[in-house]
């Protein structure tokens, strides 16, 4: 029985999470995409520290196989596992709980105040709202006007 896009998602993050813990790593994101003509499964990792190439490579050789055994996508699909990058989307709660106190940008897709993108540190949310303090003003989001929110890129040296 092969699976839709979001239940390869929830199937692949299900077998993925024991090969995490024991690797020490966390799952930001598994995402199944078509791009032209090509499927790839997206798995992104990370963890409170730097995310190398050999975490990568360890959680894409101790996946594949159980993904070849499992057989539950029906497309021919590459197989992607890297980091979420230093400006990640964030997109579940736990995406925001581990980005409280950072910067991050916010797009709306209507214009509030004039504006319709929007930088500040992220303090806060629930299941309605983002709250990001703009200009030391904690200005708060509702969900459903959210177009999108990642992290922003700030060098090394700003951040500390």
């Amino acid at each position: 029985m092969f699976l839709k896009k979001a239940e390869i998602e929830k199937r692949t993050t299900e077998l993925l999470m024991p090969i995490l813990e024991e690797f020490g790593l966390e799952l930001w994101d598994v995402e199944y995409a078509k791009e032209g003509k090509d499927f790839y499964l997206k798995i992104y990792i990370f963890r409170n520290g730097p995310i190398d190439i050999s975490d990568c490579v360890k959680v894409s050789r101790a996946i594949d196989p159980i993904l070849d055994e499992e057989n539950f996508i029906s497309d021919a699909y590459t197989l992607e596992v890297s980091s979420p990058g230093l400006t990640r989307p964030l997109k579940r709660d736990n995406d925001f709980l581990h980005s409280i106190g950072r910067l991050v940008e916010l797009k709306t897709y209507k214009a509030i105040d004039g504006a319709k993108e929007f930088e500040g540190i992220l303090k806060g949310y629930d299941e309605e709202s983002i709250v990001v303090s703009i200009n030391d003003n904690d200005t708060r989001f509702k969900r459903e006007d959210v177009a999108g929110i990642k992290l922003a890129f700030v060098e090394e040296d700003e951040e500390n």
